[in-house]
């Protein structure tokens, strides 16, 4: 028996059987697909041409199905059935999804958004584990084949084919100091930074950061004091020494007092960065992916709101 070529089948012409073989009705039929009832009756007409059978006769109580009709109606209905699962967004319980995210970012993402986001996901979704792990030059191959499911970034990070990003918050780079710094009470210039020492983060370990392009516009190279691919450190290094440190406000507002620092503007232009976080776009359909990263966008910017509220 050969394979019938679905090419020369007129599939629009099974939503009309199906409400014909259901409601076996003809104008109640027309009304649920849309169609006039003269429409429909020519639909009808035609179905039973391709199909070579009656379908719908008549009977005592109106129209009853022949046996060939009884024998299709089901199947009918299972096709479109399968057919509309394609198209209708999944529905899922994210209290009841079992599943291990692993995120790429620092100590900055896992200390600053970690705790709340950690309750979110405790309370929302239970049986979701979430794996931070650190940065490496794989990163976006890793993404790519599926390894890892997000990276956090900024919109100044190259994206890679196939990835997509999206901006979690708003952020700058600022100046901080111990409080009784010796050039606490200065008006600072970019040339002040030859001054002093720096403690940098460097997430790839190469002590290159976006800073060092910024000073050197205005021929200043700085003095580097400690290099860390840890933000926490950095603040810690600071707040016993004479160091100074160009980090994210977010971060060092949040734990200005605990580390009794002085966070100021840096004296350069173009502070301002989006924080965003990186996905690959074919794993973006995924619902649940996504339900995530509305969380951590959600969580960002709650965090944001309160430090800068001083909460």
């Amino acid at each position: 028996m050969r394979n019938l070529n679905l090419r020369s089948v007129d599939l629009n012409l099974l939503p009309a059987l199906d409400a014909l073989l259901r409601l076996r009705h003809v104008t109640r039929a027309a009304e649920e697909v849309g169609l006039s009832q003269p429409a429909m009756s020519h639909m009808l007409g035609r179905l039973r041409q391709v199909l070579g059978d009656e379908l719908l006769v008549r009977a005592r109580s109106g129209l009853a199905l022949t046996a060939r009709a009884e024998e299709i109606a089901p199947r009918v209905a299972a096709v479109l059935n399968a057919a509309r699962t394609i198209y209708r967004p999944p529905i899922f319980d994210i209290a009841k999804v079992r599943r291990v995210f692993h995120v790429v970012g620092c100590d900055l993402h896992s200390v600053l958004f970690g705790p709340p986001l950690m309750a979110r996901i405790r309370a929302e979704a239970p049986g979701i584990e979430l794996s931070i792990e650190n940065y490496s030059r794989n990163v976006f191959r890793r993404l790519e084949d599926g390894s890892i499911d997000l990276v956090f970034a900024d919109m100044q990070t190259p994206l890679p084919p196939g990835a997509v990003s999206t901006v979690i918050g708003e952020d700058r780079y600022a100046l901080v100091m111990r409080e009784k710094h010796p050039a606490a009470t200065k008006k600072w210039t970019v040339a002040e930074y030859a001054n002093w020492d720096s403690a940098i983060v460097s997430i790839f370990g190469d002590g290159q950061t976006d800073v060092d392009a910024k000073l050197a516009k205005a021929g200043v190279v700085r003095r580097v004091g400690l290099t860390t691919p840890h933000f926490m450190a950095s603040l810690a290094a600071v707040s016993a020494t004479d160091m100074i440190a160009n980090t994210s406000e977010i971060f060092a507002l949040r734990f200005a007092k605990a580390f009794r620092l002085l966070v100021r503007d840096a004296p350069f232009p173009e502070i301002h960065f989006s924080s965003t976080v990186i996905g690959s776009a074919l794993r973006m359909n995924d619902p649940v992916l996504r339900w995530l990263c509305t969380l951590i966008k959600e969580v960002s910017e709650s965090v944001r709101s309160k430090v800068r509220q001083g909460r």
